[in-house]
């Protein structure tokens, strides 16, 4: 049995996906407004949201990002056609989807399903704690795995182990030297060069654009820094 949250403002949109969602394989819980769905996904084991992007009290791209900060649970976006820009930002902020108005049932059902089965593959819900997310990259440390968009990213051993580093600390700057004296063990001579061509490569698997970095940043003078995306 899944735990689903349905989040919109509009009531017959909500009743419409509680008809094309219901059944013994669902559980749903319906929320109008990001604030609800924020309470209902920290109070109840939800294992999928669908969630309307303009709302009030709290829309959905700004309870996205709150999501995010705590949960790894899919996200599916609800948009009409005329919000092309914010599905984007959604897309970039961590939604997995997004489904635009009026509804397919059965496309709507196939990507519930498809999200969902990867969702479980993933292992499930998961804390920063456990599984540390910034923006659109998680780390599972269970599996030494990265995922990126919820693509999963082959790494190196070492460049795991810096990014591990960084996203366990989001915004603190570690200079070079202290990224060479955690991950390497070992004292920091000629470590500026070393690490310098790790981030590089870090950046060419998980950036869209590694010349403008979204979450490996580099601070001039003194280091880089993990940043959610935004």
């Amino acid at each position: 049995m899944y735990n689903i949250l349905i989040c919109d403002d509009e009531k017959d949109i909500v009743n419409a996906l509680k008809i094309y969602l219901t059944g013994p394989d669902y559980n749903l819980f319906l929320a109008y407004d990001g604030v609800q769905a924020l309470d209902i996904i920290k109070s109840q084991e939800i294992h999928l949201a669908l969630m309307d992007i303009m709302m009030p009290n709290l829309d959905g791209i700004s309870a996205l990002s709150l999501i995010r900060q705590e949960y790894n649970i899919p996200v599916i976006f609800l948009s009409a056609k005329s919000e092309d820009t914010d599905k984007i930002l959604g897309l970039n902020m961590g939604a997995d989807d997004y489904i635009t108005k009026p509804f397919n049932p059965v496309e709507l059902q196939a990507r519930v399903r498809s999200r969902l089965r990867r969702y479980t593959k993933l292992g499930g819900r998961v804390t920063k704690e456990d599984r540390p997310v910034v923006g659109g990259i998680a780390l599972d440390e269970g599996e030494k795995q990265v995922y990126c968009d919820g693509e999963p990213v082959s790494l190196t051993p070492t460049e795991y182990e810096i990014l591990r580093l960084l996203m366990k600390n989001p915004g603190r700057v570690f200079s070079p030297k202290e990224i060479y004296t955690k991950v390497w063990k070992d004292l920091p001579y000629g470590a500026e060069n070393t690490v310098v061509v790790h981030i590089r490569h870090l950046r060419e698997k998980l950036e869209i654009n590694p010349a403008e970095p979204r979450y490996l940043k580099v601070v001039w003078g003194h280091g880089y820094k993990m940043e959610n995306g935004k």
